[in-house]
């Protein structure tokens, strides 16, 4: 492997406004990017409804689609992404209000009912959150008629689950899952290489002229009744010493938080890795790294040595 394909891939991401995005991704993580309602950075991002950009090397200016589709070698042999599609998507939202209440299909029903596309499992990583936060996971229905009926009549409060948060928790949200991220929250989320969202209420706001679309059929016949005990989704992360957490393993990723407090090696050869630096500094390698930045260790890339004081979130396909 020559030295280009052995430097990390950085990756120039993409940012996206919404109804209830802010300006932390700004304020807080350094993005230069304008405007107060900025929802979501997608750093490590190859859909076509956002795509991060190389931001060095050999690469540099290729989009991540582009570099998935062409050079394959990069992201070995056995990497899913079926019909060159990259399988996973790396986002940091930043919520000031709301996002609208909402579920992912599975994939069988994304496929059918979504023009072939993959449906939407996903996890978050709570960076930073309001004292008191919560994010909604899960319903109180206990039959699918009930589920309908309560929808029907717009009884949110008895209907969905709230949770309370703090920073550093992890929650893994499969599909059919019923969930919103509050105000207050910032998240970096790992997830499916989908965009399909379907909402069961959005609080009838007004974005650009009108009210979002809702999906209320399409969330009847996705959402999981009953929902899964609360006590399943949730990892408390307190641990601050040096070294690498897994969070979750499942069918489509795997997801760890990599403490460095000195110097921390990673052997990258088999599956290609997803790194965004959530806090911190340091280095890996001869390049420095700081908070909000993102980049892929390629398949066979070896020891890949970090030294500082940061923290990560790094991520692989399974």
């Amino acid at each position: 492997m020559s030295t280009n394909e052995k430097e990390p891939i950085f990756l120039e991401p993409h940012f996206t406004h919404n109804v209830w995005g802010g300006s932390k991704l700004r304020t807080v993580f350094g993005y230069d990017v304008e405007g107060d309602d900025i929802g979501e950075c997608w750093g490590i991002a190859a859909h076509p409804n956002g795509k991060s950009l190389v931001k060095n090397g050999l690469y540099k200016g290729m989009g991540l689609d582009e570099l998935y589709k062409e050079h394959r070698e990069l992201f070995g042999a056995d990497a899913r992404g079926g019909n060159d599609k990259f399988p996973l998507l790396t986002k940091i939202i930043d919520a000031k209000s709301d996002l609208s209440i909402q579920v992912h299909p599975d994939d069988e029903y994304a496929k059918v009912h979504e023009n072939g596309s993959l449906g939407k499992t996903e996890c978050w990583y709570v960076l930073d959150c309001d004292e008191g936060a919560s994010l909604v996971v899960g319903h109180n229905a206990t039959t699918r008629d009930e589920l309908c009926q309560m929808m029907d009549e717009g009884r949110w409060s008895d209907l969905i689950r709230e949770v309370k948060i703090a920073k550093g928790d992890f929650i893994q949200i499969d599909p059919g899952t019923v969930h919103a991220i509050k105000g207050g929250v910032v998240v970096l989320e790992t997830q499916q290489n989908s965009d399909i969202t379907y909402r069961l209420y959005d609080y009838d706001r007004i974005w650009n002229g009108s009210k979002r679309e809702l999906h209320v059929d399409k969330c009847k016949e996705v959402i999981t009744v009953p929902a899964k005990d609360l006590s399943d989704a949730i990892v408390h992360d307190t641990d601050e010493s040096q070294g690498v957490k897994l969070l979750n393993s499942c069918k489509y990723y795997t997801v760890s938080r990599v403490n460095v407090t000195t110097e921390l090696s990673l052997d990258v050869s088999e599956k290609f890795v997803l790194c965004s630096v959530i806090e911190g500094k340091g280095n890996i390698g001869d390049h420095q790294v700081k908070k909000g930045d993102h980049f892929i260790l390629s398949v066979g890339y070896g020891e890949a040595v970090f030294k500082g004081n940061l923290k990560l979130i790094i991520s692989s396909e399974n």
